[in-house]
């Protein structure tokens, strides 16, 4: 349900005039308890501090409010900047909001150093650039692992979604979810029907959650990377042909009993960090 002193959101778009930019790639929600049920995905955020990028005119960040967390929002669309400082006065000390591109910006200097979670409904051109730069440890270093956020909880266009939780065997599985799954816990929490939106996007859309895990010993992120971008760039070819321009990497198949016939998306997440631990240790 809505605070009681709170307007309705889509009274607050249009008595700011607002509306959804395509260049942005925005979509606006406005159902009150599926933006609930979203913020409750990664439990309870009572005075936690969660990062939100891209939250227009703040329909998941009232949610998160609602639900008790401190929310740092970072926008770029000057458009809304009035509709989320109205919430700023309604939930005193609870929300910053951040004028800014999320890409340019350093996240863990920006939450203080401190543990956050991250909830968004990512704009579309950029979801993928940031969800790979959180993987990476925020600051992309692989060495900042465990990460400082506790946990994403993401929505992605639906194909996207299915792509970072994707298991071996399948056209979908990939680069991205060899990245999400060696070192994290990656799940399709829900999805969400096109309708919700507004305007409503051609293509459906589902929230993926995302908890850091226990990072393999012996292995160097850039060096896993690496191998899934040679193998997975060329996922037609055998091994044997698409990692032939890692060094060492063909050899090391051999070694490690991995049929070098055999294509990337056959290859299981576990698989691939042998064979970067390998590498590692011989670089």
């Amino acid at each position: 349900m809505p605070s009681p002193d709170l307007p309705p959101l889509r009274e607050v778009i249009a008595r700011h005039g607002l509306s959804a930019s395509k260049a942005l790639g925005q979509n606006f929600l406005f159902d009150e308890q599926l933006l609930d049920r979203i913020a409750a995905v990664p439990g309870d955020l009572s005075g936690k501090q969660v990062l939100e990028v891209g939250p227009g005119p703040g329909g998941l960040t009232r949610a998160l409010l609602r639900a008790g967390a401190r929310v740092t929002a970072i926008e770029m669309d000057r458009r809304c900047l009035p509709a989320l400082a109205e919430l700023e006065d309604a939930f005193p000390g609870q929300l910053r909001v951040i004028e800014g591109d999320a890409l340019k910006l350093d996240h863990a200097e920006l939450m203080g150093g401190e543990p956050f979670a991250v909830l968004s409904n990512l704009p579309y051109n950029v979801g993928t650039a940031l969800f790979v730069r959180w993987l990476a440890g925020v600051k992309g270093s692989e060495n900042a692992w465990p990460p400082l956020w506790t946990s994403l909880t993401l929505m992605f266009q639906q194909e996207v979604a299915q792509r970072i939780v994707a298991q071996p065997g399948g056209s979908a599985y990939g680069r991205l979810a060899v990245l999400a799954q060696w070192r994290s816990h990656a799940k399709l929490a829900m999805k969400v029907h096109r309708s919700a939106f507004t305007p409503p996007p051609k293509v459906m859309s589902a929230i993926v959650h995302v908890e850091p895990g226990t990072m393999p010993e012996g292995v160097s992120a850039r060096m896993l990377e690496r191998l899934t971008e040679a193998a997975f760039g060329q996922r037609r070819k055998m091994l044997r042909q698409s990692l032939k321009g890692v060094p060492g990497a063909v050899a090391a198949l051999e070694q490690l009993g991995i049929d070098s016939q055999r294509r990337a998306e056959t290859v299981t997440v576990g698989e691939f960090v042998t064979l970067a631990r390998a590498l590692t240790a011989e670089g």
